[in-house]
């Protein structure tokens, strides 16, 4: 296996030629992954599967499928995205011309998470192909079976010295390859190691885009349809057994509805993945945890909530065969107060706290005095009261009346804001990450500069400047 450093050099010396590549040459090097991809995704089934008993239908739902859309779109669009853009007229500079042209970075690093470990490894490398990078890309060690896919995956593709995958433990490696001249890093994951990626990033001057999480809450208003929204609420935060970055974190729900919302969500719960104990243990539909110290995270969260004055609504059984299994049970708390534990960090599993709210204002101020989430979704009906939750808080996305469908439109960004992330991607907006807007003008043939440069003359130069100062009120609204 090369060096990290042999692989680095090597992309150094080919950066170039693959910043020059055309449109078409990007899209066929798409092509081809997307033919890799879909001839070999059953090895990713087969992976995912041993890693944390995620199911085909899941995985193909919430990894390959977009996974695929996202190089269909760039397919369709990369010729678009590529030509230059032209500035506006500027009337100090009639004759000449501005445009932004957009060019590759150069050489990118892509760390990505567990979680989803197929979506969120090749969806960035694919906006890093499109904008015409070079990339090395680090899985996470947590899925080792899929990460070996991976690697074998983009072997199969690309030559090293276009795209690489580098493995390892993420602090030992991931420091490491944060000590390269890298142009940007993209990194997914927790805010705690974002910040520590970006802090190493400033050191070598690298753009970065944090995709990270947080604690994103749902609204009930008063007016919502609760089976409806039971039984989205049940999907969103059981899919993929909560570990997923915009899963709902916590509710916040009238204190009228809560009994029969908390009821209608154990209920889609029990239809979608059994109505024992027993057969949601053993449920082939139920993803399991990434490894046994995160499982035993989630009981220890329950047991806090519990100790403190939270009610056991629904499951919450763990016993040490689960936790041997990684597995944690879909579990609901009422009567969950912010002081427990379970509301101080993102929860990253199937556990759902329902705090009762009075009044819309207080469900807002709750919001307003934590940091910003990745998500926050709203089920209701009355208008005036979505608008106020939507201007009244901040949020890197928003969903109204359903959960994490908001990261499948590929015409508007995803990403973070404050502590949940920095930069966008998705689509165009992931071309744009990876690439520089290059602002070009060429002077036109006549240069009105000219009446400008040195020697000022003092008289002259007052009375050039009173002329420029009434034309530009005059036709264009403004004084400079």
């Amino acid at each position: 296996m090369d060096s990290i450093a042999e692989i680095f050099e090597l992309q150094g010396k080919n950066r170039w030629t693959v910043a020059r590549t055309t449109a078409k040459e990007r899209t066929e090097k798409l092509l081809r992954l997307r033919k890799a991809i879909v001839k070999r995704q059953q090895e990713f089934y087969d992976a995912v599967w041993q890693d944390f008993h995620k199911p085909k239908t899941e995985a193909w739902l919430s990894e390959v499928f977009p996974t695929l859309q996202e190089i269909d779109y760039a397919i369709n669009h990369l010729p678009e995205w590529m030509e230059d853009k032209d500035g506006s007229w500027s009337f100090i500079f009639p004759l000449n011309r501005s445009r932004i042209h957009f060019e590759p970075k150069g050489r990118v690093l892509i760390m990505s998470p567990w979680n989803y470990p197929f979506l969120l490894f090749i969806s960035p490398i694919v906006a890093a192909i499109a904008a015409g990078n070079v990339v090395i890309a680090k899985p996470s060690h947590k899925t080792p079976r899929v990460s070996d896919f991976l690697e074998s995956l983009i072997e199969s593709v690309f030559d090293k010295s276009e795209i690489a995958v580098v493995q390892g433990a993420g602090a030992e490696i991931g420091d490491r390859l944060l000590e390269l001249p890298f142009d940007h890093v993209f990194f997914t994951g927790s805010p705690k190691v974002g910040a520590h990626v970006a802090e190493l990033a400033a050191k070598i001057h690298a753009g970065v885009t944090l995709e990270l999480g947080g604690k994103s809450p749902v609204v009930v208003l008063r007016d919502a349809k609760i089976d409806d929204a039971a039984k989205k609420i049940a999907w969103g935060k059981c899919l993929n057994a909560g570990q997923t970055c915009i899963a709902p974190d916590y509710l916040l729900c009238p204190q009228s509805l809560v009994q029969s919302l908390a009821a209608a969500i154990q209920k889609n719960i029990q239809k979608m993945y059994g109505d024992s104990d027993a057969e949601r243990r053993h449920s082939e539909n139920f993803v399991h945890i990434v490894d046994r110290k995160a499982a035993e995270r989630h009981k220890a969260l329950v047991d806090d909530a519990l100790s403190r004055g939270a009610t056991l609504f629904f499951g919450g059984d763990f016993s040490a065969e689960d936790l041997e299994n990684r597995y944690s049970p879909a579990t609901i708390l009422t009567d969950v107060t912010a002081e427990m534990d379970i509301m101080k960090s993102e929860i990253f599993g199937p556990i759902l706290p329902i705090l009762a709210y009075e009044s819309l204002d207080d469900a807002i101020g709750f919001i307003q005095a934590r940091p910003k989430p990745l998500a926050l979704y709203v089920f209701g009906k009355n208008q005036k009261q979505i608008d106020a939750i939507v201007s009244g808080t901040s949020s890197g996305s928003t969903c109204i009346n359903h959960c994490i469908l908001q990261i499948e439109n590929l015409s508007v960004p995803f990403g973070g804001v404050g502590m949940s992330g920095t930069g966008n991607y998705h689509g165009f907006y992931g071309f744009k990450t990876f690439s520089h807007e290059r602002n070009i003008m060429e002077q036109g043939g006549f240069d009105s500069m000219n009446v400008f440069y040195p020697p000022y003359h003092g008289r002259e130069d007052k009375g050039l400047r009173a002329k420029i100062q009434r034309f530009a009120k005059k036709f264009l609204g403004f004084k400079p």
